[in-house]
């Protein structure tokens, strides 16, 4: 590729740099490694640069494109699957954004298995109580989640990958998507139904969609209401799913009998940081760590070393794709998902 193509990677962290420096040894890009967050104020940095790598919590909007567009910026290289961050209509037509479709789908489903284990059986607070020389196992009371229902909603990679794992352990599985894959339901023994049939039917729900116009708080309290007095709500897929003052509501009133949240709405100031010297000031937030059946994680779903790799391969892929001229693969637009896409007939999005 002659020179050396300069990469700006911002809201780096430790594991990022050392998974990216060994798939780099094969591709030979020069990478800039910084802390901060990409946004209006950090845009400037790329100045030099031909790609900025960013993650989910960068502010990719109409003002940050326009930066990075006159400092000739070619490509956002977006080492998430979600874009939802990403002001797509600014940068059509200005510079070309690819992400990472699927990097583990395994990591996140299994995640989401970890928090319905922890929270129906308590593990994570026997833990503390043994280390404390307690012993006692009383509010520590389970259910058995063989021949349970639990509903699915998106059943793209990561919603299959949970599918598969739950009838394993037995349980009845209802699904909701957009788009039914009517064939794969068949096969697997699964059922697609309405959304609402499935908040009245399941006794845990999981959410696996993307965040859009459509589903952008589809746990609310209207939605809320119909369900199982009890029911165990999971999301690792974007905070936004859920609104979250509905969600505090309903714990309070034992309508939801346990939440696992792996993302949050406004997860952005805290979420990868370490703020245990410091106090939240997200009141919402506090509320939250305030209930003993709920458990929060810091956006770890995707945290195993299989994805890290794959995350790291299919960017410097991605970037290599871009700068010979290639067919990008994982390309989007904002006329990828409302059709048609120039990329359906194997041409770049613009």
């Amino acid at each position: 590729m002659g020179d050396k193509r300069k990469i700006l990677f911002f809201d780096a962290k430790p594991y990022d740099r050392d998974f990216f420096n060994q798939a780099n040894k094969s591709c030979g890009f020069e990478i800039k490694y910084v802390k901060s967050h990409l946004k209006p104020d950090t845009a400037e940095f790329s100045l030099g640069y031909d790609i900025v790598c960013a993650f989910v919590n960068d502010v990719i909007d109409k003002q940050v494109i326009a930066i990075l567009k006159q400092n000739k910026v070619q490509l956002i290289a977006l080492r998430c699957a979600g874009y939802n961050n990403v002001d797509l209509n600014a940068a059509y037509g200005n510079i070309h954004v690819v992400r990472v479709p699927g990097y583990s789908p395994y990591a996140v489903a299994e995640h989401a298995l970890a928090l319905m284990l922890s929270l129906n059986r308590k593990t994570h607070k026997a833990y503390y109580r043994t280390r404390d020389g307690n012993f006692s196992i009383n509010g520590l009371i389970g259910f058995d989640m063989h021949n349970k229902t639990a509903g699915v909603i998106g059943t793209g990679k990561i919603g299959k990958c949970l599918v598969l794992i739950l009838k394993g352990m037995g349980m009845n599985v209802l699904a909701y998507d957009k788009y039914p894959d009517q064939n794969y339901a068949k096969d697997k023994g699964i059922r697609y139904v309405p959304l609402l049939e499935l908040y009245k039917e399941s006794d845990i729900i999981s959410l696996h969609c993307p965040l859009t116009s459509e589903t952008h708080y589809m746990i609310n309290e209207t939605s809320i209401a119909p369900m199982k007095n009890g029911v165990m709500i999971i999301n690792t897929g974007r905070g936004k799913l859920i609104k979250t003052e509905a969600l505090i509501k309903g714990l309070k009133s034992r309508k939801i009998g346990a939440a696992g949240l792996d993302v949050y709405e406004e997860e952005s100031e805290y979420f990868f940081e370490d703020f245990s010297d410091s106090m939240i000031s997200d009141d919402i937030l506090a509320r939250l760590l305030t209930f003993p059946n709920v458990l929060i994680t810091s956006h770890q779903g995707f945290f195993t070393r299989e994805a890290l790799s794959n995350i790291a391969d299919t960017i410097l892929k991605n970037i290599t794709e871009y700068f010979n001229d290639g067919f990008l693969v994982n390309e989007i637009c904002y006329r990828c998902e409302k059709k048609p896409c120039r990329k359906e007939s194997g041409e770049r999005c613009f």
